[in-house]
């Protein structure tokens, strides 16, 4: 197995560069909210499935402090059906226009091109992308688009099928070299390291326990030289853990967020964006201990 490449010498793994914000990751890890205006979301499908209220929530969220707004318009649960681009735009396009005048950078989470594309058009901030940009033409057009940043993600398959392919000799390495390739490819494509980061894709395509061997190697991903987004909010490996149903998970949550930054995460992508806020501050008080 080949050893994942790094950016070049001269990046700095503090900042993320975004279309309007540059991101400090050293002053504190930062929380990103996830907003999804879908009917079929694993955890809170159809709370949010229209534009009024997804923007209501968009704004509840800048009261509790959020950092990063990350707004979905496809499910991305295990089995879930795919849309076509122009219904995820419609779903998308109301929410992601309001949420640009809140004052914090925007994510748009899609694998689409034609929905980056037009996403990129509007301006947002951040294309956050669970298939770390496979789809046919969105490395040239995030190569084109020269100041979003990126997140890159590590998933095998589509998201229907993808508890299916689990077999990993090493899944810590396995993740490394997918993402490393992946930003390999990038910054040949002429995208600056600044822009992105990676996210190991805890519960994509990973059994429980492959799970919770990438969070207690998590360490091991930041040699490829860029900050770490992790999302463990509400997902089914904490169920396993506890013993909870999807919506008894904040507490889990929260202690899978503190822990994750503990361990080297800079983003963490939560559900649950006030007590996740609250616990980093509590983090942070106390020294935030290395692990």
């Amino acid at each position: 197995m080949t050893s994942a490449s790094s950016p070049s010498s001269s990046s700095s793994p503090s900042i993320w560069t975004t279309t309007r914000f540059d991101l400090d990751l050293a002053e504190r890890p930062l929380v990103m909210g996830v907003v999804n205006v879908t009917p079929d979301s694993f955890s809170d499908g159809g709370q949010h499935d229209d534009a009024p209220r997804a923007i209501d929530f968009c704004e509840r969220l800048l009261g509790e402090g959020v950092d990063i707004l990350d707004i979905g318009g496809e499910s991305t649960r295990p089995g879930a059906p795919r849309l076509d681009a122009d219904e995820e735009w419609r779903r998308l396009e109301p929410v992601v226009r309001a949420a640009l005048n809140f004052g914090v950078p925007v994510s748009v989470d899609t694998c689409k091109t034609e929905v980056m594309r037009r996403a990129l058009d509007l301006g947002v901030d951040i294309i956050n992308d669970v298939q770390a940009l496979r789809d046919e033409g969105a490395e040239a057009l995030l190569a084109e688009h020269g100041s979003a940043g990126i997140c890159l993600m590590h998933m095998r398959g589509q998201p229907a099928g993808m508890q299916q392919l689990t077999d990993y000799e090493d899944v810590v390495l396995e993740v490394a070299d997918f993402l490393g390739e992946r930003m390999r490819r990038l910054i040949e494509a002429g995208v600056v390291p600044e822009r992105i980061t990676l996210d190991p894709g805890y519960g994509f395509a990973k059994t429980v326990e492959q799970n919770l061997e990438l969070q207690r190697r998590q360490r091991e991903l930041l040699s490829l030289g860029r900050p770490l987004l992790i999302g463990w909010s509400r997902k089914s490996t904490l169920g396993a853990v506890t013993g909870r149903s999807v919506d008894e998970r904040l507490h889990a949550s929260v202690a899978a967020a503190v822990t994750a930054v503990t361990l080297g995460a800079r983003v963490v992508r939560v559900h649950d964006v006030a007590a996740t806020v609250d616990a980093l501050k509590v983090w942070r008080a106390f020294g935030a201990p290395e692990a």
